[in-house]
Parts: structure tokens; sequence; C-alpha cells
């Protein structure tokens, strides 16, 4: 998977948790849970749909992997190949 692939399903899994999340002032390092005030069910909700989106199994010690854009995307293309 190419980084611009999984960015854009990082992106996208977020979108289905919050419709209105806004990326625009959010940059890639900045972790997104405060910034997009994402609850705890929201981010197992992200979590779900990443891993759904991609096949990609994500387990609990996973997760602090997931806290940024760019951590996330890192995350993805390591997994996938």
């Amino acid at each position: 998977m190419k980084r611009t692939e999984a960015l854009d399903i990082v992106k996208e899994s977020i979108t289905r948790v919050i419709p209105d999340a806004d990326f625009t002032a959010l940059g890639p390092d900045d972790p997104f849970r405060d910034a997009l005030e994402m609850d705890s069910l929201d981010f197992l909700s992200f979590v779900e749909t990443l891993s759904e989106r991609t096949g990609v199994r994500i387990d609990d010690e996973d997760t602090p992997q997931l806290t940024t854009l760019s951590a996330s995307t890192d995350f993805l293309v390591a997994r996938s190949k």
C-alpha cells in the first residue's frame, strides 16, 4: 500500500466516525483524538473501520500507533507489506 492511499483510508475511516472532521487545521503529527474531539467509543469505531477497510489486524497494543495521521499512515503501510 502506498502512503497516499493509506492516508486517504485513514481520513475516510475517521470521517465515517466523525462526519464533519476538518483536516485542514490538523497537522500530520497532531493527535487527532483531541483535535477532533473523539471519545473512546469514537476511537474504537475508527480502529474497527480502519481494520475492516484494509484487512489489517489491529490489536489493542497497536492502538498507541494510531494517534496521528502520519503514525496511522505509517502503521498501515508497514502492516500491508
